[in-house]
């Protein structure tokens, strides 16, 4: 076969962006240019890679198989990059990370001091809830993920590195905050905020309340962190979220922790890969950073929220 890079690099942004003229807009190419080097590949190949059901285009066998190959082909050129440098006596490159939205908040700090060892090391971040990070990790599309509550499932290799609290929180003149120490039973009378179906505050607590064999009548779904945080504050409700995600909240009066005698509720974060997957340079570096510098980030996360988290 005759493909050449650039055809291959056009091919996976329509992939991504399942649209030729927004591949095109990606590419800084015209569409009918798009178009010519999709049509090229298909005569390479001998099958169609595209086809449209109403409006959508979707991607046939023949182009999953080849957006399969060519991940693990430019995973490779990027490898043969980040050695070459490393063999020139520094380490360059990008790291390809995709982390639980639990851990938005922490995580830019960690890899801030990651990148104090290694400042020629830049940072790719994409942050999902954790079912997209399962299917993440599933079609190989990252470096490295940082999730809890890690899949049994599916043949990983994980490394726990951080606890971190979920505590429940309420709006300053909610009656619970005055009350004296409460249960998790205390609540079940007020509505509760919740995240949307895949996220993992969502399933830890869920779990936590089957365990308790605590019932909530009455919930509200909002589909970010930052959606719940803002709906407790105007007085919607109550919620159970990650400390870190409300500090500044809580430093400021804006929210208030309720006492409740099962809380926190710890959960780990870990670094995550497919198990037999060839990590890159830059992502061996931080795999290696997260575990010798277990100090470091546990004083991290003191200075970035008080008692945020310990070391696991």
């Amino acid at each position: 076969m005759r493909m050449t890079l650039r055809q291959i690099q056009v091919f996976r942004a329509v992939c991504d962006q399942r649209s030729y003229s927004r591949a095109a807009e990606e590419m800084a190419l015209t569409q009918p240019a798009v178009s010519l080097q999709i049509r090229q590949l298909e005569g390479l190949i001998g099958q169609p890679l595209f086809e449209y059901v109403g409006k959508k285009l979707y991607l046939t066998e023949a182009a999953e198989a080849l957006r399969r190959a060519s991940g693990d082909i430019f995973q490779r050129l990027e490898n043969l990059d980040m050695q070459l440098t490393d063999l020139q006596g520094s380490l360059r490159g990008q790291l390809h990370l995709a982390v639980e939205s639990s851990a938005k908040y922490f995580v830019p700090h960690l890899f801030a001091a990651f990148k104090q060892q290694q400042p020629d090391v830049s940072l790719q971040l994409t942050v999902v809830n954790r079912a997209q990070v399962i299917k993440r990790l599933g079609e190989n599309r990252d470096d490295l993920v940082i999730m809890s509550l890690v899949p049994q499932d599916m043949a990983l290799e994980f490394l726990p590195f951080l606890n971190y609290p979920i505590i429940a929180v309420a709006p300053p003149d909610h009656p619970l905050c005055s009350a004296g120490p409460l249960t998790l039973k205390d609540l079940e009378a007020y509505p509760l905020l919740v995240r949307e179906p895949g996220s993992g505050t969502r399933k830890a607590c869920e779990e936590f309340f089957q365990q308790k064999r605590a019932h909530f009548a009455q919930t509200l779904e909002v589909s970010s962190l930052e959606g719940v945080r803002e709906c407790v504050v105007a007085g919607l409700g109550l919620a159970l979220l990650p400390r870190h995600s409300v500090c500044q909240e809580l430093a400021s009066g804006r929210l208030c922790e309720l006492p409740i005698e099962e809380l926190p509720l710890y959960r780990s974060w870990c670094v995550v890969h497919a198990r037999g997957k060839r990590l890159s340079p830059v992502a061996q570096a931080f795999q290696a950073f997260i575990r010798s510098e277990r100090t470091q980030i546990s004083a991290l996360a003191v200075g970035f929220n008080g008692s945020l988290a310990v070391p696991v």
